[in-house]
């Protein structure tokens, strides 16, 4: 499985962006994917994943201000970003495993990791 991210940039407080990742290879029995963010200096952590039959999850962080979705017939998943703040600027990751994850916000839970796309928040 093979995850390639795009969408990230540069943004005001208060702006919005739209994370894309397209998913190929063995793609029909992903069952989880999501998205990570690492900032610098700091720990990879879960931003919000979502299951094959749609149940999605959130950091309290992102909750009411990121959404994940995906299109199955695009084989890509999205995150909606809105009301972003400086401390949203990070690394975001795509990922996704074969398998229901215990923890969904564990990222050793995850088999598969795109290459990242930088979001930066800033004034």
């Amino acid at each position: 499985v093979q995850l390639v991210e795009s969408g990230g940039g540069s943004v005001q407080p208060g702006g919005s962006l739209r994370l894309s990742c397209v998913a190929s290879g063995y793609t029909y029995s992903l069952y989880c994917m999501g998205w990570f963010r690492q900032a610098p200096g700091k720990e990879r952590e879960g931003v919000a994943a979502i299951d094959s039959d749609g149940t999605t999850r959130y950091a309290d962080s992102v909750k009411g201000r990121f959404t994940i979705s995906q299109d199955n017939t695009k084989n890509t998943l999205y995150l909606q970003m809105n009301s972003l703040k400086p401390e949203d600027t990070a690394m975001y990751y795509c990922t996704a495993d074969l398998f229901f994850p215990t923890d969904w916000s564990e990222k050793t839970e995850y088999s598969y990791w795109g290459q990242g796309t930088q979001v930066t928040v800033s004034s």
